[in-house]
C-alpha cells in the first residue's frame, strides 16, 4: 500500500480513441477460402512443386454443382495458371526435356484437358454460363498463341468443336449471345471455325434428338451474315494468323465454302413445314450469298418453288434471286408463277410480299406482251372476288404495269372494227376469249381479251374501291403510283379510315321516319305509308 500502487489506477479510454485492429495471422488468412485459392495460384506460378495445388482446384472448381461459392473463384485461377503455363511453353513436350520433366508435361496436358471438361460443363449452369463462356475463349486464344508457328498454322479445332457443341444444347440463350457477339461476329477465325463445326455436328446431335436443335443452329448461324467479298475483308483474327497468304483461313471463297457446308447440313435435317419456311424467309438475304456453288440451293428451292402455296411463295425471292445473279436456268418460272394466282392469293397473309416480287419479276421491258397481258387479266379477274383490301392495290398495280407495258394498254378499251365480229355478238352476246383454265401464260389468249372486270370495280360497294377503280377510264397522266401506300391495306386500315373521316352532314337513313310499325297513322284518313299497310288490316280483332 505504502509503495503507491493503490494510487496509480489505469486511465479509462476515452471515447475518441480507437483500440488499435489485431493484425491477421497467417492461419487466419489460410482459413479464408478465396484467400487460399490466391495463395495457392501464386504459389503454383513460382514453383514447380506447388503444380500439385492444380488438382486441388480442379476439386474445387468442380465443385460448382455443390452450391460452393469459391468454386468460381477458383476456375478463374486455373484459368490465369494455364494462361501462364501455356505461354511459358511448359505443357509443349520438347527434345530436349528429361524422362521425369515429360511426366510433368504429361500431367500438366491431362489437367488442362479436365479443366476443359469442367468449362464445357459450366457452360449449361444458367448462372455462369457466360464466365465460363468468358474463361473458355481466354484459354483456346492462349493455347492458340503458345502452338503458333509461322510454318505450321495450328488452331485449337476441338476445342473450340466442344464449344460450339456445349452452346448448341444449352437452352441458356445469354450464353449463345455472348458468343455470337463476341465471338463469332468479331473474329473471322471464330466464324470460320463456327461454321466448320456446325457442319461437323449437326448430323451426329440430331441422332442424339436433342430437342429445339434446328431453332439454335439456325439463330447461330443465321447471326453469321458479314460475307467476306475479298481476302482484304479477313482482318480480325482471334488467334494469331497464318503466315502463307496461301493458307484457306485466309481465302474468302474458303470462308464462303465454310458458310454453305454449314447451311446445307442444316437444310439437310429439316423437319417440319415452320423449319423449311424460317429458312426461306432469308434464303435471297442471308443464305444465298454464302454459296459458292448456286446449283446446290438451287435444288432446295425448287423443290419448295414446286411444292406449291404459301411455300412457293416464300420460295419466289430465292428462286428469282438464282436466276437474275447466279444466272440461274429455270424455264418454268414464269408458268410457275402464273400458277400461284389462284383465288387464295389475295386472301394470303403473304399477298404485300409477293406483290413486291412480282412487280420485281414483271418489271423487263423485254418480256412478251402476251405473257404480261396473262397476269393483268387473271388478276383483273380474281379482284370480282377479293376482298376490298386487295383490290385497292391491285388496281394501282395494274395501272403501273399497263404504263411499263404500252403494248397492252389496248386491253382497256378494244374498238371492235370488223363488222362480221359486231354483228355476232349483237346476235349472240360477247365471249372472253381468255382461257382461265390454261396453265401456260402464253396461251391464254388474254392478249386478244380486255379489262371488263375493272369496269365492274367501278361500281363496287366499296367507295375507296369504287374511286380507285375509276382510275381506269381516265387518261393515264400519273406516271405510277408508290405501292407501298397500297400493299399493307386490310379491313381495319380501310375502317379506321372511313371512322377517321369528319361527316359533314349526317346521313339519312330513311326520307319519313314512321310513328308507329305495321300500324295505321295516327289520321284516320292519313296515305298508308307502306305495301305491309294496304294489303293487310292490323286493326284490332273483334
Amino acid at each position: 500500500m505504502a509503495n503507491g500502487v493503490e494510487g496509480s489506477k489505469r486511465k479509462r479510454a476515452s471515447a475518441g480513441e480507437k483500440p488499435a485492429k489485431r493484425r491477421r495471422s497467417p492461419s487466419d488468412e489460410s482459413e479464408d477460402p478465396n484467400a487460399k485459392i490466391l495463395l495457392m495460384e501464386q504459389g503454383i506460378l513460382e514453383s514447380k512443386k506447388n503444380y500439385n495445388n492444380i488438382a486441388i482446384l480442379l476439386q474445387t472448381a468442380g465443385e460448382y454443382e455443390n452450391g460452393e461459392p469459391e468454386s468460381m473463384l477458383a476456375a478463374v485461377a486455373l484459368c490465369r495458371i494455364f494462361v501462364r503455363l501455356l505461354a511459358q511453353g511448359s505443357l509443349i513436350a520438347k527434345k530436349s526435356l528429361s524422362e521425369k520433366e515429360l511426366v510433368v508435361v504429361s500431367w500438366l496436358r491431362d489437367q488442362l484437358s479436365q479443366y476443359k471438361s469442367l468449362l464445357l460443363r459450366l457452360l449449361s449452369e444458367e448462372e455462369v454460363a457466360v464466365t465460363a463462356l468468358t474463361l473458355s475463349m481466354r484459354l483456346l486464344k492462349a493455347e492458340g498463341e503458345s502452338l503458333y508457328d509461322k510454318e505450321e498454322y495450328f488452331f485449337p479445332t476441338t476445342f473450340i468443336e466442344s464449344i460450339v457443341k456445349a452452346i448448341l444444347l444449352s437452352d441458356n440463350e445469354d450464353v449463345r449471345r455472348a458468343f455470337i457477339e463476341e465471338f463469332a461476329e468479331q473474329y473471322d477465325d471464330i466464324r470460320y471455325f463456327t461454321f466448320k463445326s456446325v457442319k461437323n455436328l449437326v448430323r451426329s446431335l440430331v441422332q442424339e434428338e436433342a430437342n429445339g436443335l434446328f431453332d439454335r443452329v439456325f439463330d447461330l448461324i443465321c447471326a453469321l451474315d458479314g460475307v467476306p467479298e475479298s481476302a482484304d475483308d479477313l482482318e480480325d483474327f482471334y488467334v494469331p494468323k497464318p503466315s502463307k497468304k496461301n493458307h484457306s483461313l485466309r481465302s474468302a471463297n474458303q470462308h464462303k465454302k465454310q458458310g454453305q457446308e454449314a447451311w446445307l447440313a442444316l437444310m439437310g435435317v429439316i423437319n417440319t413445314k415452320d423449319e423449311r419456311k424460317r429458312l426461306l424467309d432469308i434464303i435471297s438475304t442471308t443464305i444465298a450469298p454464302w454459296f459458292t456453288k448456286p446449283e446446290l440451293l438451287a435444288d432446295f428451292l425448287t423443290n419448295c418453288y414446286d411444292t406449291g402455296g404459301s411455300m412457293s411463295l416464300l420460295a419466289l425471292s430465292g428462286v428469282f434471286y438464282l436466276i437474275q445473279v447466279r444466272n440461274l436456268d429455270y424455264p418454268s418460272f414464269y408458268p410457275k408463277l402464273y400458277s400461284l394466282l389462284d383465288r387464295d392469293i389475295l386472301h394470303s397473309k403473304h399477298r404485300s410480299r409477293f406483290f413486291r416480287l412480282l412487280d420485281t419479276f414483271l418489271a423487263s421491258t423485254h418480256l412478251p406482251a402476251a405473257l404480261v397481258a396473262s397476269f393483268l387479266k387473271r388478276l383483273s379477274r380474281l379482284t370480282l372476288n377479293a376482298p376490298p383490301s386487295a383490290i385497292v392495290f391491285v388496281i394501282p398495280w395494274i395501272y403501273n404495269t399497263l404504263k411499263r407495258h404500252p403494248t397492252c394498254t389496248y386491253m382497256l378499251h378494244r374498238v371492235i372494227k370488223d363488222p362480221e365480229v359486231k354483228q355476232r355478238i349483237q346476235d349472240h352476246g360477247f365471249t372472253d376469249p381468255f382461257l382461265p383454265e390454261e396453265r401456260d401464260p402464253m396461251e391464254t389468249e388474254a392478249i386478244e381479251s380486255c379489262l371488263w372486270e375493272l369496269v365492274q370495280l367501278q361500281s363496287h360497294y366499296h367507295p375507296n374501291v369504287a374511286t380507285v377503280a375509276k382510275v381506269m377510264s381516265n387518261q393515264f397522266t400519273k406516271q405510277s403510283y408508290n405501292m407501298e401506300d397500297f400493299l399493307d391495306h386490310s379491313y381495319a386500315s380501310l375502317l379506321e379510315a372511313e371512322l377517321g373521316k369528319d361527316v359533314k352532314k349526317a346521313p339519312v337513313i330513311e326520307f319519313q321516319i314512321p310513328k308507329r310499325v305495321f300500324l295505321p297513322q295516327d289520321e284516320p284518313d292519313a296515305a298508308p305509308d307502306s305495301l305491309l299497310v294496304k294489303l293487310w288490316d292490323f286493326g284490332t280483332p273483334t
